[in-house]
């Protein structure tokens, strides 16, 4: 059984870290469990809002397991280890759905940067965020210094990483990088994504999009998505498909 979990229930998905032992540090599995589950989320387009939560109330996610990293060489530490969960955590980042995180407990280092990704995060009052990276001789790697940088003030983001300063969720709130902070993280992330079912799911997609080509985030793909989109709808495109498997050339509208 993998240690992330993807519940469907009709329009939403959740998917749900389940290592509370370790307080969801995440493995290699996971991982790869995690960009499994987003691949099968993106393609099923059944599913319009997205869920990050974990079991247990003491940390929605510690970051990555030590034993996961701690012995691999210098190159396999950055060719695979950084860049693989570059790689997914940017997939969830770029997710055509909108997501939330339940933060149930402490996220620290790749947890917060888990959160990060997300769209929207809500947060238990007792919970806290760090990047303490830097107290076990690592750097944050799975982009707690870029991607937060677009969501946090640059001090906070370095009195985390570089004095170890723990950020509470009421601190949070108030620079916005929370949505709200919740007694019931998991219930009041619920009932944004019901607001969020409410909507077309076809302009919420796009919307994000252009939200995220205004955010300077990946423009090149994002603009590419975007007039892809536009494209897929128009007449030249019928026309194009139909000549191609006519073996004919096509007559273009410019429609």
């Amino acid at each position: 059984m993998s240690d992330v979990h993807l519940i469907v229930d009709g329009a939403a998905a959740e998917l749900r870290l389940d290592n509370p032992a370790k307080m969801n540090a995440l493995t290699v599995e996971m991982l790869s469990a995690l960009e499994a589950h987003l691949d099968r989320i993106e393609r099923d387009v059944e599913i319009r809002c997205v869920l990050v939560s974990a079991e247990g109330d003491r940390a929605f996610c510690t970051g990555a397991d030590i034993n996961g990293w701690g012995d691999l060489s210098p190159a396999q530490f950055a060719r695979h280890w950084v860049r693989d969960g570059h790689r997914i955590f940017d997939r969830l980042a770029r997710l055509s759905k909108p997501t939330i995180a339940a933060l149930n407990g402490h996220a620290f280092g790749g947890g917060l940067e888990l959160a990060a990704a997300c769209d929207l995060r809500v947060m238990a009052p007792g919970a806290s965020l760090a990047l303490p990276e830097a107290g076990v001789g690592i750097v944050p790697g799975w982009s707690g210094t870029q991607r937060l940088m677009r969501l946090l003030p640059e001090p906070m983001v370095k009195e985390m990483a570089l004095f170890g300063h723990r950020v509470k969720a009421e601190r949070a709130l108030a620079v916005g990088f929370v949505a709200a902070v919740s007694d019931d993280p998991r219930a009041a992330a619920q009932t944004l994504i019901d607001r969020a079912l409410g909507l077309s799911p076809r302009a919420v997609e796009i919307t994000k999009s252009m939200i995220h080509v205004a955010a300077g985030e990946d423009r090149g793909a994002m603009a590419e998505a975007l007039g892809s989109a536009a494209i897929s709808a128009s007449e030249d495109r019928a026309e194009g498909v139909t000549a191609f498997r006519e073996k004919r050339e096509p007559n273009f509208s410019g429609l």
